[in-house]
């Protein structure tokens, strides 16, 4: 039975903590927007705004709003993890927690992969993928698909370091961070091959780590966290071999994001600092009921709106070109007069993709822990072929797919249908490795 917004909206809790959902739901509509206003399509191919028109590049230390969404992440699933131990009478919880985070991120992710291609296959078995803007499509849609993957590496970390943090605090945190750190003069100063591969662990897990701190109350001086933030990160891309932008570039030799550096880690902290700062009056702001039913209804929907967003947007240029209509050259005053209209129609677009696939995202009650053989392990292979599955899809993209086109992943040549055939055994992996028992988890 699918319960309205407002019924979840009038049922929350006195004590939950509404200012995490709001930054979630605005740190996503906060990307979905970027993405929108950073894609510049021409005849010649899609191409990206912030490296047609450089000075725009420092708007990404506000609107390279990431760090924040994989912050909230790290504060809901202590919360949840906890919750779940509490109810398990000294039962393992490792399979139950991964079934309950996973299911609304896996399964509407799982259904636009599917959907994605076999649209995909459809148009290149008609002879019809290679395109300037199908090719591009294809190759582009599913990128954003990395966050997710890393995503799951942070939820199948969660209870390994949630013990490191409730036995250091902050020192864990300070590990994470001067591993990223070393990372980075492995890297840079001594040219140590593949080395800056790991900080897509560090530097993530770092920015993870501080939803823990926030969740115990720990982050008690948020003005100094924000301005150290800042200061090194300025100090890092002013002195080092750090880009001025927060996001990646085409062509650029050295990227913020990926892998990811130091420079992003502050950054991170600068953005975590400024959106504690805002909590109090915010959290006053919630208590409005129509705000806050507000904000329920779009926390319900903001995976499906992300996946689709891009759908969106390439099917208004598409519109566009279908129907003969002129695109001006990217960052021209033609070009920036059209912006709101795309806009306006992307979003109305998505709107359309959330009505058709929200039920996907819709909650489900969490598989209570119980006496399963090998869950633990069942579970823990489940979520690694998920990872790989969907971070080796966001590297490939769906061009190619009757041609075998592959992308390298961690030293490992991987396809599309490879890729998307682990993502689809891991979910079906985590999904066995729980029981039918429910509970409800906070967070």
């Amino acid at each position: 039975m699918t319960v309205s917004a407002r019924a979840m909206a009038d049922a929350t809790p006195d004590d939950r903590d509404r200012y995490v959902d709001l930054l979630r739901v605005a740190s996503l509509g906060t990307v979905i927007a970027g993405h929108w206003l950073m894609a510049a399509v021409s005849g010649d191919g899609i191409g990206n705004l912030l490296a047609l028109v450089p000075a725009l590049q420092v708007l990404t230390w506000g609107l390279q709003i990431m760090p924040v969404f994989f912050f909230v992440g790290g504060f809901s699933h202590a919360l949840s993890y906890r919750s779940l131990a509490r109810r398990a009478d000294g039962r393992p919880v490792y399979a139950a927690f991964l079934r309950a985070r996973l299911r609304r991120l896996l399964r509407p992710t799982l259904v636009f992969v599917l959907v994605w291609a076999a649209l995909a296959l459809t148009v290149q078995l008609a002879g019809r993928g290679g395109g300037t803007l199908t090719g591009a499509a294809l190759r582009l849609v599913t990128q954003p698909l990395w966050f997710i993957g890393i995503y799951l590496a942070m939820v199948a970390f969660t209870p390994p370091l949630l013990r490191l943090h409730e036995r250091h605090g902050w020192a864990a945190f300070a590990a994470l961070a001067g591993a990223a750190a070393l990372v980075d003069v492995l890297r840079f100063a001594f040219g140590v091959p593949y080395v800056e591969f790991l900080n897509f662990a560090f530097v993530w897990l770092a920015v993870h780590q501080l939803g823990f701190l926030r969740a115990d109350g720990r982050i008690r001086r948020p003005g100094l966290l924000a301005a150290a933030g800042l200061a090194g990160a300025a100090l890092l891309v002013a002195l080092g071999p750090y880009p001025l932008s927060m996001v990646g570039m085409p062509g650029e030799k050295v990227s913020n994001m990926a892998p990811p550096t130091l420079a992003l880690l502050c950054h991170g902290l600068w953005l975590v600092g400024a959106v504690q700062l805002a909590a109090r009056p915010a959290a006053a702001w919630l208590r409005r009921p129509r705000v806050w039913r507000t904000v329920v209804a779009a926390n319900g929907v903001a995976m499906t709106a992300f996946l689709w967003h891009l759908t969106a947007m390439l099917a208004v240029y598409g519109a566009q070109l279908a129907f003969g209509m002129h695109l001006p050259e990217p960052a021209t005053a033609a070009w920036w007069a059209q912006v709101p209209v795309r806009i306006l129609a992307a979003a109305a677009l998505t709107a359309g993709f959330v009505a058709l696939f929200r039920r996907f995202e819709a909650p489900a009650p969490a598989p209570a822990p119980a006496a399963v053989p090998a869950a633990g392990p069942r579970a823990a292979l489940g979520i690694t072929l998920c990872l790989l599955g969907v971070l080796g899809l966001s590297m490939t993209g769906l061009g190619g797919l009757l041609e075998g086109h592959s992308a390298t992943l961690i030293a490992f040549p991987v396809t599309a249908p490879a890729a998307i055939g682990m993502a689809v055994a891991g979910a079906w992996l985590v999904e066995r490795s729980a029981p039918a028992r429910r509970v409800r988890l906070r967070g």
